[in-house]
């Protein structure tokens, strides 16, 4: 039902987008998120995107560097820019019935994605 795609290694300071295919009629209005997950670390919430009115929704850590769009083929991305070493995960891609608190993200959705490994570092 979702795929991500578009991972891969950067320097601090770079910028990658991430894409998530979403595939069948009924998530149409599903909100669709990001949430990544590093060695050693706890899960964190990333992004998310309404799929009734579009509002887009990010954590502290990345306001203002990431930004999460979605287009008429219910594609979603999200665009990475000033990347830190700190950015370093895997990140998925979550399918959820409706907008829920972001950093709820990495255990209450409902489809999720094989994830797509990002690294930052010089």
């Amino acid at each position: 039902h979702v795929a991500e795609s578009g991972g891969g290694l950067v320097q601090p300071g770079g910028s990658l987008r991430l894409s998530c295919a979403v595939s069948g009629d009924e998530l149409a209005l599903y909100a669709i998120g990001w949430f990544r997950q590093a060695p050693g670390k706890e899960c964190e919430g990333v992004s998310q995107i309404s799929g009734v009115d579009g509002r887009a929704y990010y954590s502290d850590p990345v306001k203002g560097r990431f930004t999460i769009s979605r287009d008429a083929n219910n594609t979603v991305y999200l665009q990475m820019n000033g990347l830190k070493p700190e950015d370093t995960a895997v990140y998925y891609c979550a399918a959820v019935w409706e907008i829920i608190p972001i950093q709820t993200l990495c255990a209450q959705y409902q489809y999720r994605g094989q994830g797509t490994q990002v690294t930052v570092s010089a």
